[in-house]
């Protein structure tokens, strides 16, 4: 369903302006944040459907931005979806570990991010 709010954590402009322009097609709202307290200051005054959150970012990082998020009432239950270009089996795992409701490897595979994009949503709205 279109129309939910999501947040694009990315520090790189071409990354965010594909994961931008895919979500916009799709009928998404979107808002972006360039580092990881950005993203975290948007992700609690905004309260989006979902977060797509880099792993690498200026300042703190997408694990440090996750746990400050998920520390606050308000923006707990928000999934958030990592997408990092990080591939090896043991960094998908660490992430994983850190609380992330799903994962991403860059380059994107636009059809499977959208899917995700489109689970993640559904199982928020339970």
């Amino acid at each position: 369903m279109a129309n939910e709010l999501i947040l694009i954590v990315e520090d790189h402009e071409k990354n965010r302006k594909l994961v931008r322009d895919v979500l916009k097609f799709k009928g998404y709202g979107v808002i972006e944040a360039e580092t990881g307290e950005e993203g975290v200051r948007l992700a609690l005054e905004q309260r989006p459907s979902l977060i797509l959150m880099d792993i690498r970012l200026p300042g703190i990082d997408g694990v440090e931005a996750l746990r400050r998020i998920r520390a606050d009432a308000t923006t707990r239950g928000i999934p958030i979806m990592a997408i990092t270009a990080s591939v090896m089996t043991e960094d998908r795992q660490k992430i994983m570990d850190a609380g992330f409701d799903a994962y991403q490897s860059k380059p994107l595979n636009v059809k499977d991010f959208v899917v995700a994009v489109e689970q993640l949503l559904a199982r928020g709205r339970t």
